[in-house]
Order: structure tokens, then sequence, then C-alpha cells
């Protein structure tokens, strides 16, 4: 299984309310190029070049090979220890080590949290068999939640892939963007490059599903009810209530976005999942620029 969709859509909560089956093992981010969590041999021994890697059929080689044993949880101890042997690897290495054995064992499915095999979607669903859902999270929130942190994206992580650009030449749009210093413009555009991408997908590949995030958070019990459903996952009166423990938490808001879960570094923490609707804003001038920069007719799967 994938979870994915651009970062700060959601799929780190998602991720982790699914593993609330107990028939999954939580991989963290694999395409992530760096380290932490990614660059990880042992996880996944292929070299990531992108932070949004497109991965298709003409250049798959590597990477057929290096997921396949990612998704039959066969760790690869001996590049990690090759590559990573400091002592925060070396416990991260026994943590990926140990999950991945256990979960073979028990027959358990990889689930792969990873926003940046966001535009490889459909390799995933056709060439490994994965269920893959996509999350989309409203574009002002999205814009808001990489403003708050400074971040902005690279326009030339997109262009300079030939493969993507001839795959889906949408991203040629992104050119006149390359090095400026727009980062709302910037941010806004990606999430509808991204939006197109995976519409056009999700449209032609079975086994890929794109859910709003939106509509999650509104009504985290149903909306996990049916996702774990489409995935094939029992649902349990224990599932059930972890899910509802996390979405219904009354901590108060972390300065933070960020929580580290033993070993991992995600974005995921117990929080009240209807406020989350509200926890991100933009001015109402960048609001409505937003909404202008990335209209585009586009249907939820």
């Amino acid at each position: 299984m994938l979870v994915t969709g651009l970062p700060r859509s959601g799929t780190s909560w998602v991720g982790r309310m699914l593993t609330a089956s107990r028939r999954l093992v939580y991989v963290n981010e694999p395409l992530n190029p760096q380290r932490p969590p990614g660059r990880s041999p042992g996880v996944l021994d292929a070299s990531v070049t992108h932070r949004f890697q497109y991965i298709c059929a003409d250049n798959e080689a590597q990477w057929l090979a290096a997921f396949s044993r990612t998704v039959a949880l066969r760790y690869n101890w001996a590049a990690e220890i090759r590559r990573n042997h400091g002592p925060g690897d070396l416990a991260r290495m026994a943590k990926y080590g140990t999950a991945f054995t256990a979960g073979r064992l028990l027959g358990r499915r990889a689930l792969l949290d990873d926003p940046f095999a966001v535009l490889s979607a459909g390799w995933f669903a056709e060439r490994l068999g994965c269920r893959v859902i996509v999350l989309v999270r409203d574009p002002v929130s999205f814009v808001a939640s990489w403003r708050r942190l400074g971040w902005a994206v690279d326009m030339r992580e997109l262009l300079d892939q030939p493969l993507l650009v001839r795959d889906h030449p949408c991203v040629e749009e992104l050119r006149s963007l390359a090095g400026s210093r727009d980062p709302i413009a910037g941010t806004a555009l990606l999430w509808k490059t991204a939006r197109r991408i995976t519409d056009t997908i999700a449209g032609r590949t079975p086994g890929v599903r794109v859910a709003r995030y939106e509509d999650l958070c509104a009504a985290p019990l149903d909306g996990f009810r049916d996702l774990y459903d489409w995935c094939g996952l029992p649902w349990t009166d224990r599932a059930a209530r972890r899910i509802a423990a996390a979405c219904t938490s009354s901590r108060p808001p972390a300065r933070s976005p960020f929580t580290w879960t033993g070993l991992s570094r995600t974005a995921f923490r117990p929080m009240d999942s209807r406020q989350a609707l509200t926890s991100a804003s933009l001015p109402h001038e960048d609001a409505i620029r937003v909404r202008a920069l990335t209209a585009y007719p586009v249907t939820f799967g």
C-alpha cells in the first residue's frame, strides 16, 4: 500500500490511522532524499535524485527491484550497514529490520507513507500492485501550511526530469517560475500541477484513489471505515477506538508541526481533526490569489 500526496496533505496522519488495523508495517518516506528518513538502503536500495522522483516503465529497472524488496518486507541489512553506521543509524536499522522481519513472518503488508511518491502513484499501482491513496488538501490551507514553515519548491526538481515532462506536459507551465522568489505562486502552482497529474493517473489507473483531507477531518470514523474497506483491512472495535482517540484529542496544539514517534519524525500527532480544518489560513488577498492560481475543474474519486 502507498499513502501519498504533496507534503502537508495529511499522509502521516492517514498512514498512522491505517496501521491501527495491525495488518500493516509502517514505512516512512523511502523516497525522501534527506537522511533521515530517506537514504536508507536497508529500506530502499536505490539512489533518489529528485524530491519528487518520477518513476515509469522507461526508468524502472533499479526501482522495480528495490521496491519489490521493500513491499515484500525484505530488509537489506548489508547495504544499510555499508552506508549508515552511526549510533542513531544502528538504532533505526534495528527498528526497521525487526519490523520488516516480524511483519513478513506475520503475513502483514508494507504501508509506504511517502509524499515524494505522489507523481509516481500510477507506477506503484500498476507495477507493484499497491493500493494507492492520494491525499489532496484544500489549496489555501496547503499554501498557508507551507508558508508557515517557510517552505518553497524548486521547480527544477520537476523540470529536470525529462520523462515526467514528456508524460505530463503540464509540468512545462512551471518553467516561468524557475528561480522565482514568489513562494505563494510557486506553492500554488505546485498544488495545481500535482492535482492535474494525479487526476490523470486516478482516471486511468485502477487501484488509485483520491481522498480529500478535509472530508476525513470532518468525519474521521466514517472516512477511515470507508478507506479500510477499500484497502481490504478489517474494521475492528480496536481500530475504531484508536482512530477515535487520535482524532478527538483535546491536547492544545503544539508549536512544532512535527513530532518524534520512536525514531521517526513525522507530522502526525493526536488532534481534534475538526479543528484542523481551520488551523491554517492566509490573509484574504493571498487566499483569493491562491484560488485564482489553482482554479482547475477537478473531481474527486
